[in-house]
């Protein structure tokens, strides 16, 4: 197994690298971001440890890019900060797993090898069906360069249908996936939800992403809708 350590600090470094190597691990380490970025462009990993506090790129920025390059190897950052908006920021970039310094080495390789059985992951920091695309994180709607404003439950619907474009949603998954019991008392719902999403992410733009799928549900079309 080889893993991408990304340390400026040179003893932490030299720890973590002699650490993993006695535990078994091949170890390739980078002092700064845009080193880590170029390792992992050339070579495959299957895990990488990311210190956030770092110069240049920050592990923040390197689990991004990361992710924006469709490099999907799992990610573990590590950090002295322990701020919650810390944590979700890293998560929401991309990595897959926060340890927040001091940590024990213990807790460091149980935490990757949970990670590496889980392998590669592919999920997109924005989600993309032609040229709509959805960013989970701050909850932001394009089509094209065109922000689009949804309310929170327009959000919550188009989110379950772009993860899988392509896939029927019946209006009972769409319920399960997007409402509480509590608002699922209202037989059309569902109908009144996606008919306003029609309305903001179709209409306007002279497409037609949201396709009914007579006795069964609704779908987004992989392409996203553009009528040629």
């Amino acid at each position: 197994m080889r893993i991408l350590v990304l340390e400026d600090e040179p003893t932490m470094r030299a720890l973590l690298e002699r650490a993993l190597v006695e535990e078994g691990y091949a170890v390739d380490t980078a002092p700064d971001g845009h080193a880590a970025l170029a390792l992992a462009a050339v070579a495959s990993f299957d895990a990488m440890v990311l210190d956030v506090m770092v110069p240049k790129v920050d592990g923040f920025q390197v689990a991004d890019r990361l992710r924006r390059n469709g490099i999907w190897t799992p990610v573990l950052l590590l950090t002295a900060r322990d701020a919650i908006a810390d944590r979700v920021r890293g998560l929401d970039g991309g990595a897959d797993d926060y340890l927040t310094k001091p940590f024990s080495l213990d807790e460091l390789f149980a935490r990757l090898r949970a990670l590496i059985r889980r392998g590669p992951v592919e999920r997109p920091t924005i989600l993309r069906a032609g040229d709509l695309r959805l960013d989970p994180a701050t909850r932001q709607v394009w089509r094209g360069d065109t922000p689009i404003r949804l309310t929170g439950k327009e959000h919550a619907v188009l989110e379950a249908l772009i993860r899988r474009p392509g896939t029927v949603f019946t209006r009972d998954m769409l319920l399960e996936h997007c409402w509480d019991l509590a608002g699922r008392g209202y037989s059309n719902v569902v109908d009144v939800h996606i008919r306003a999403l029609r309305d903001k992410i179709d209409r306007p733009f002279g497409t037609a992403s949201i396709e009914t799928v007579r006795s069964a549900g609704y779908r987004l079309r992989t392409d996203g809708g553009r009528v040629r």
